[in-house]
């Protein structure tokens, strides 16, 4: 699908947009907590891929690429609404809704983990779900945060040692 949508395949782009936007729009809403502006950054991320999509060598690059241009349209969307200490206090007073995480855990106990991420900062929630709930290496997840590989290691250690507190306070 991606080598033709890179060959110029208009219902080939079509059917990635379809295929990735949901997951870009998610991501978009880990960074954001704002669905309009995750819309936005997404929206404004396939104008980006699209333009792009032909120097992408590897086509299995894709998602960690794809990841990183919504990220970049975040920041940039941060930078224009307001200063990010501003908006990293929103972010971490709001929940994250439960759709964020319906369709990787379910039952009581998912409810207990929906709760416990929803309580972790901005940066290791977004690395957590892109390598768990997406499914990326720690260098796809570095690509598609724009941060050292290094810095996803260290996110993800505090978030699951984060989440391990939270969980076993909960009596989980």
């Amino acid at each position: 699908m991606i080598a033709a949508a890179r060959s110029g395949s208009r219902a080939a782009f079509e059917a990635l947009a379809r295929h990735w936007h949901a997951r870009l729009v998610a991501h978009g809403f880990r960074l954001l907590q704002d669905r309009e502006l995750a819309a936005e950054a997404a929206q404004a991320a396939w104008l980006d891929i699209a333009r792009g999509l032909r120097g992408l060598r590897d086509e299995q690059a894709f998602p960690a690429w794809a990841y990183r241009i919504v990220t970049r349209r975040c920041a940039n969307l941060i930078r224009q609404r307001q200063g990010q200490r501003d908006l990293l206090a929103e972010m971490m007073a709001e929940p994250m809704p439960t759709f964020m995480t319906e369709p990787y855990v379910q039952g009581q106990d998912g409810q207990a983990l929906q709760r416990a991420i929803s309580l972790l900062p901005p940066g290791q929630r977004a690395a957590l779900a892109l390598h768990y709930f997406e499914e990326l290496s720690i260098a796809e997840v570095a690509v598609a945060l724009a941060i050292p590989a290094g810095t996803v290691k260290t996110r993800l250690m505090h978030g699951r040692n984060q989440l391990r507190q939270l969980l076993e306070g909960a009596g989980t």
